[in-house]
């Protein structure tokens, strides 16, 4: 499959899949709705092609010949920020879960439409699209290695969509950013997990309460110095979450 890559204006999808037909047949869909659209069939390959072809978005599947799929998706997600749909015919919840604790942004189980398929895809881009033209909050600083006070510890760079942890530059799934952005802007509110979920819904396309508490115990995993013993984001028993600042603790 050709990778039209003189094309600039053209979306790309980097589909990692080794089930040939499945393969062609989302190479072909997603050509047809105007995306470039470069093919893997191994983990390995998926990797190098990632590298040289900074697509916008990777399809990928959870079994492969030479990588387990959750741990290939925690693999590209430490050095990548590129959003991740999991496209599988695994349809248990665990299986979903231990993909959005590896970093996947979204899950589509097999057999799906073309068009939801597609949908998801613009919603990804679109949103990746949002946070990359957003001005920045009034949390928001330069870099990473900007000194922050202890009263922010937290801070967001909304450019390059980092979140900013006592002055190191931590990478998120686009979910647990969208829900910082929340935290960080409405310090000390309440939020219910129903508030949550409509603040990811139509990005985060397999949102549910168990989804939320994923996103927040990773979270807590980039920004707490205890996760254990989280200081920043707080449970609040029987409605949901609520972000602390050091000066409020």
């Amino acid at each position: 499959m050709l990778f039209h890559s003189e094309v600039n204006s053209l979306n790309k999808v980097l589909v990692i899949e080794d089930d040939v037909m499945m393969s062609d047949m989302l190479a072909m869909y997603l050509s047809e709705e105007g995306y470039a659209v470069r093919q893997s069939s191994t983990g390995d390959s998926g990797l190098k092609l990632l590298e040289l072809s900074s697509p916008d978005v990777v399809l990928l599947d959870l079994m492969l010949p030479d990588w387990d799929g959750t741990k290939l998706c925690s693999t590209i997600r430490q050095f990548s920020s590129v959003p991740i749909m999991i496209v599988s015919m695994k349809s248990e919840v665990s299986e979903r879960v231990q993909a959005l604790r590896a970093g996947a942004d979204d899950y589509l189980c097999k057999p799906f439409s073309m068009h939801e398929l597609t949908a998801r895809v613009e919603a990804l881009i679109r949103r990746t699209r949002m946070m990359q033209t957003v001005p920045a909050t009034a949390s928001s600083v330069e870099g990473p290695s900007a000194e922050a006070p202890p009263s922010e510890a937290i801070q967001l760079d909304a450019e390059r969509r980092l979140l900013i942890v006592r002055g190191t530059g931590v990478d998120t799934t686009f979910s647990e950013f969208e829900l910082m952005k929340l935290f960080l802007s409405h310090p000390g509110k309440v939020f219910s997990r129903e508030d949550l979920i409509n603040a990811i819904r139509g990005f985060d396309s397999f949102v549910t309460e168990r989804a939320i508490d994923v996103h927040i115990v990773n979270l807590r995993r980039k920004v707490e110095r205890n996760a254990k013993e989280p200081k920043f984001i707080r449970t609040v028993w029987g409605v949901g979450y609520k972000y602390m600042t050091e000066s409020d603790g």
